[in-house]
This record gives C-alpha cells, structure tokens and sequence, in this order.
C-alpha cells in the first residue's frame, strides 16, 4: 500500500511538471500563477504546495528533469591528452548542439529559462544556477584553449579566455535564436560557425 501512495505520488508530480512546463511555454513564468497550473494540471493548488515550496521550487524542479545544453558540457568527458584540443572543442560542442537538436522537451525547457523567465526576486536562485554553469562553460573551454596553445595549434599570443568567451557566446547565441525560431538546421548551422570561428582563431596575428 506504501509503495502504491509513493508511486501515485511521483505520478501527481510529474502530472504538475508537465501542466507547468506546457503554462510556463505559453504565458511566460512571470504571468504564471500556481492556480493556472493546478488547473492545467486538473488538479487543487494545495496539491501544487504538496510537492513544490513555490513557484521558483517548481520551476527548478522542471528544469532538472532535462539536461539543459550548458550542463550537458560540463558532464561531458575530460579530453584523452592525445586528441587534438581544437577537434575536442569542435565535437564537444556539436555533442550538446545534437543533443538540443533532438529533444524536444529540452528545446521548451531552455525556452523558458532563455526568453520566459524573468530571473528577478524568488528566481534569483535560478540566475544564480545558470551563472555558475555559464562559468564552468567558460572555463572549460578556455582549458582546451591553453592546450592548444601549448600544443601550437594557436598563436601563443591569443587571449585564451577571450576566445573561450567567444565561443560561448557565439553558442550560446546560437541556442537562444534557434529555439525562438527553428526556421534553419541547427546542426548545420552550429558546425559552419564553430568551424569559421576555430579557423578564425587560428590564423589570428
């Protein structure tokens, strides 16, 4: 009997992640009251208040059911010393450009968090999350960067966490437009551009 109320449980939590994931999509999270997701969800709000603190709890929760495309990065494999750093960098970052490609579920999540949240007051902590993965992103990178510094596949003199800044940025970017508006191939696109912007790097005097 324990193990059929947990259950139900976890089947009530996942039932007001999904009505909230569809609500956040449509109104924005902001416009989005616990009410409305009780309601999307056909359920009572004090069985939202069962589950989740708040708002912010609940979207955290949401969140954390997908691998969003910086924290896809970071989970992804030290690189073998062998490998070239420049074609690690290059693979690392279509893995996470295939694996947005491919999810749709991620595609919304990320969605929300780029262009339907605003991270102000309870969010906060939300801002807080993407930060630090922006900052590991970028320190990654400008790792693989040093390495292929030292390596002589770019100029010794290259600004290493300015490029690394730059290739977040310009994936980054690219991730936020593409979910907006998916009117292009993301993939073929992502590959043109961290192709021009490591053969741009390289030949940089």
């Amino acid at each position: 009997m324990v193990r059929k109320t947990k259950e139900e449980a976890q089947e009530t939590r996942h039932q007001i992640l999904d009505a909230a994931e569809t609500v956040f999509s449509e109104k924005g999270v902001s416009r989005t009251t616990l009410n409305d997701i009780a309601q999307a969800a056909e359920l009572t709000r004090g069985a939202i208040y069962w589950h989740f603190k708040n708002k912010a709890d609940l979207l955290d929760a949401m969140m954390r059911r997908v691998t969003l495309p910086m924290d896809e990065f970071l989970a992804t494999a030290d690189a073998d010393p062998e490998v070239s750093p420049l074609n690690y960098i290059r693979e690392r970052t279509l893995h996470v450009v295939r694996v947005l490609a491919e999810s749709p579920q991620t595609q919304r999540v990320f969605d929300i968090v780029m262009h339907k949240t605003e991270l102000v007051d309870d969010m906060l902590p939300i801002r807080d999350q993407h930060l630090e993965a922006r900052q590991g992103c970028i320190s990654d990178i400008q790792g693989d960067i040093e390495r292929a510094i030292r390596k002589g596949e770019l100029p010794a003199a290259l600004n290493a966490l300015q490029a690394a800044i730059g290739i977040h940025s310009l994936i980054d970017g690219l991730f936020a437009n593409w979910v907006l508006n998916p009117n292009f191939d993301l993939v073929q696109q992502a590959m043109f551009d961290i192709d021009n912007y490591l053969h741009g790097l390289k030949h940089r005097c």
